[in-house]
């Protein structure tokens, strides 16, 4: 049965209450903090050695799509009705609506230490506490905005300069990539940061605290980001046809990336799936 991702600022009341009690008990379950290891684990970027299948590399969609899908098979393992939705980061910028709202995650973290005192997942309510990260803190930290250094998330202008590229990704096939639909999502850009942070990469810095950084599984809304990521590449899918996944081969000996990223038909860790059996996620769920 093909299942439905819908919109977060759509959910019904009872849809959002659903989802956050099926988060909650996956995180009891300490279910949720194996998918906080395997990130962290698997964000190795590209001024590293070894392969990187997650971040700054070809495969980052597909990887995502992955364990997006298994968060999803935990949730359902938990309630039937639960999907992921995706939050459009490119219409309401605002820090108080949807998914910012204490019904579903809860706002923006205090001044003084970036802590969510609001909505479900804030310390204070016992049922979320941080325990893999890279600081001792055991409380969820956001910093909506970096009111004390501004930046602002991306438009649907911004948007278009990705899903308008034709080429799914080129060499070097990393994060100096300046033409390809890939790294145009997933956003490294060249110059100073915050400038050079675009799409993905920006929405990532905008929401602060846990997202910022490889631990930011541990914030929910990497969930709907990620979900909003996995349906730009559909629709990335749908307007440019015969498009494909790029490398079809993996680069050869002597090349800078070879042994660093994975081909088309090759198996990403830690699942053992190629990025060509996650190119169609249509006999698994939609977008509304």
């Amino acid at each position: 049965m093909v299942y439905t991702r819908k919109d977060v600022g759509k959910l019904t009341p009872s849809e959002r209450r659903r989802f956050v009690a099926a988060l909650l008990e996956v995180k009891r379950r300490g279910e949720y903090d194996e998918f906080v290891r395997m990130h962290i684990k698997y964000y190795v970027p590209d001024g590293e050695g070894g392969l990187r299948a997650a971040h700054m590399t070809p495969s980052f969609l597909p990887w995502h799509r992955r364990l997006l899908l298994g968060m999803e098979r935990a949730l359902r393992r938990v309630d039937d009705s639960v999907t992921l939705p995706y939050w459009d980061w490119t219409r309401d910028h605002t820090p108080t609506a949807a998914p910012w709202t204490d019904d579903l995650l809860g706002g923006t973290g205090r001044r003084s230490d970036r802590q969510v005192m609001t909505g479900p997942f804030a310390y204070q309510n016992g049922n979320w506490t941080i325990k893999e990260s890279f600081t001792d803190a055991e409380y969820l930290m956001r910093d909506l905005g970096r009111p004390r250094d501004p930046i602002s998330l991306p438009t649907p202008g911004d948007l278009e300069t990705a899903l308008a590229d034709p080429v799914y990704d080129t060499a070097p096939w990393n994060s100096v990539s300046t033409k390809g639909f890939r790294n145009r999502l997933e956003g490294w850009g060249q110059g100073r940061a915050p400038l050079s942070w675009r799409n993905h990469n920006r929405v990532h810095r905008w929401v602060g605290g846990h997202m910022a950084g490889g631990a930011s599984v541990n914030d929910p809304v990497f969930w709907m980001h990620h979900a909003f990521v996995d349906l730009v590449w559909s629709r990335w899918q749908r307007r440019h046809g015969d498009a494909r996944y790029l490398p079809t081969n993996p680069p050869g000996q002597g090349d800078p990336q070879h042994g660093r990223i994975i081909a088309r038909h090759e198996k990403m860790p830690p699942w053992g799936v190629t990025p060509a059996e996650l190119e169609n996620h249509s006999s698994i769920y939609r977008y509304a």
